[in-house]
Order: C-alpha cells, then structure tokens, then sequence
C-alpha cells in the first residue's frame, strides 16, 4: 500500500464518497438534505449538505482528490442542473479545506477498473457494485446498500496509478 491517501467522489446528490489509505477503507453516499425548490413550481430538490461534507472530508488531509466530471447533458437538463449545483458544493468545500484535487471522466477509471464491453448505465453500476464488493469485501453492506461502488473505484483507480 501506499502511504498516499486518496480521495474518489462520484459527483452528484445520489454519488458518494471514498477514502483509501494504507488499509483503511471509508465509504459513504454523498451527505444531502432535501428542500423547496427555488421554483414557483410545489417541488423538493436535493442539494449537498456542505457542513457535513465539510466535517467528513477535513480530518481526510492530505489527500488528492479525484473527482468524477458531472453530467452535463442539455436534453437532460433538471439532471445536468443538479449535477452543477453539487459540483459548486463540493468545490467548495475541497477549495476551502485545501485539498488538491484532479477532474476526470467516467472512462478513464471504468476502463481500468470495469471489464471490457460493459455498457449502458444499468450494466455499468452492475458492474461496480460487483467489482466493488469483491475488491473490498468488508465495505459489502454500504456498497450494495449504494447501489455501486463507484468512488472506492475512483479511489483505488488513482491509488494503482500512482496518480
């Protein structure tokens, strides 16, 4: 193991959060609380619960963090609306703890990380919720609980590479 800690988040309010150093394992879905939408519209949104993203990422330093790009899709924009507005949130907070931290794409870890040939979103969650249980098997509740493992593979992604 390395002596570098590593910190994967599956951005957006239904993503989580990894922590990897010498052996210990963290995991847990993104912190969030609903509220009335900004709208006129009667309708919640999710938005980042930043004082406990705050109170869960500070005592993680130092630590890179390798944080997944949003979507960003204009046929889908309520989704893209909410990726961007968790996005800000989490910067946020890593700019004020002052942890470094890295964007990258969903490719760039699922091909190391996922088999080859898996696609569409169902199969790809599929995969990482499988893959994330085996890899780290004493995380098996909380990962199925999640519904993928998403961020541990972010993490462990950056962990092998040395990044």
């Amino acid at each position: 193991m390395s002596d570098r800690a590593y910190i994967g988040i599956d951005n957006g309010v239904t993503g989580s959060i990894a922590y990897l150093l010498d052996g210990t394992v963290i995991f847990l879905p993104t912190p969030v609380f609903k509220e009335q939408s900004y709208t006129k519209k009667k309708q919640q949104i999710t938005r980042v619960d930043h004082s406990e993203l705050m109170r869960v990422l500070s005592p993680w330093k130092p630590a890179r963090v390798f944080l997944e790009r949003p979507f960003v899709n204009p046929h889908g924009f309520k989704a893209t609306v909410s990726a961007l507005r968790a996005l800000e949130a989490t910067l946020i907070i890593i700019e004020t703890i002052g942890l470094s931290y890295q964007y990258i794409d969903s490719r760039e870890w699922q091909k190391v990380m996922l088999p080859v040939g898996i696609k569409g979103t169902a199969d790809l969650k599929k995969a990482s919720l499988d893959i994330g249980c085996r890899l780290f098997p004493e995380q098996v509740e909380q990962i199925q609980k999640h519904k993928d493992a998403d961020s541990l593979l972010i993490a462990e992604w950056a962990r092998r590479l040395g990044l």
